[in-house]
């Protein structure tokens, strides 16, 4: 079922959320350990991540170095695929342009469409670990925009092969991510809404926020996007704080503030794990004024860990 679907067959504010893969050599178990304790919240759909894979040097003999490809997590499609097996609920895998030329990608999305898989969150990706800025793969697309036109041409049946005859069209719901406080590379808010506006123009059906702890930027942007004619669902992206190292390493990751309240409050907290307990207070509030105006969803990046979510869907759902 799409996510477009979801949306409109709604009466209430849905609920979802997005998962890691587990790590190399870790049991399916485990994932699903982390899930369960959320299902009996009925999300609607659960987002899984994709990491590009990285390089390490490895020393020869004669010293100089070979460059060794590493990829710690397993493939997205095959937990996307594991998922709706065991849950019988949507999943979402995230594409990303980074490590994927443009017949990678063909290829997942063929993968994608025999599993019975309806929706895909395009996403440009970020840098490879070391680079100051992001490097394309060769043949690969530049960004979310390129992507998403991939993937309508498959939706029209276009494949990069020409001479392919009686193509099967895919029916893929495609959604984008967009930055309430700016994406780190848009030099102003008003150039990121003017590409924001091009994905959706070129196909994206729903969109998707990067966490943010101040529910004002999210009503000023969604205001921002319909006043530039961008229509589609906007999806607020949930985080409660949990340690107190987040306070400086989430701005720095994500290029977003954390209000001056919320840190003083963890900055007077003298027992660590009461930390944990002041973020679920917070985005429970802030949950809480997004349903009461018409969010049409809540989506939660749970970081592999179930617990402040659960909390969170306690007081809410």
């Amino acid at each position: 079922m799409k996510i477009t679907e979801h949306i409109s067959g709604a009466d209430k504010t849905l609920f979802s959320f997005e998962i890691l893969p587990p790590l190399k050599g870790a049991s399916i178990k485990e994932l699903f350990a982390s899930i369960d304790p959320l299902m009996e919240f009925q999300p609607s759909f659960i987002d899984v991540t994709y990491h590009r894979e990285d390089y390490v040097l490895k020393k020869r003999a004669d010293g100089s170095y070979d460059r060794i490809s590493t990829k710690k997590r397993p493939g997205t499609v095959a937990i996307c695929a594991a998922l709706q097996n065991h849950y019988k609920i949507d999943a979402v895998p995230h594409l990303i342009c980074g490590g994927f030329s443009k017949e990678d990608t063909e290829n997942a999305l063929i993968e994608l469409s025999f599993l019975g898989i309806d929706n895909i969150l395009a996403l440009r990706g970020d840098n490879r670990k070391g680079d100051t800025h992001f490097e394309p793969e060769i043949n690969g697309s530049k960004n979310a925009l390129d992507l998403i036109h991939q993937i309508q041409n498959m939706n029209a049946g276009i494949y990069l092969d020409e001479e392919i005859s009686n193509s099967n069209e895919s029916n893929f719901c495609t959604g984008a991510a967009c930055y309430p406080e700016k994406h780190a590379d848009a030099p102003n808010m008003e150039s990121d809404l003017k590409y924001l506006k091009r994905k959706v123009d070129a196909g994206a059906k729903f969109l998707v926020t990067q966490m943010f702890f101040n529910n004002q930027h999210y009503f000023n942007f969604v205001d921002s996007c319909r006043s530039a004619g961008i229509t589609v669902p906007i999806i607020p992206g949930i985080k409660p704080i949990t340690t107190r190292k987040q306070l400086s390493i989430l701005p720095k990751l994500f290029h977003m503030d954390i209000p001056f309240e919320l840190t003083n409050e963890i900055d007077q907290c003298k027992d660590e794990k009461n930390i944990a307990d002041i973020g679920v207070a917070w985005a429970i509030e802030q949950c809480k004024e997004l349903v009461a105006k018409g969010a049409p969803v809540l989506h939660f990046y749970t970081m592999g860990k179930s617990t402040q979510t659960k909390k969170i869907c306690e007081a809410i759902f």
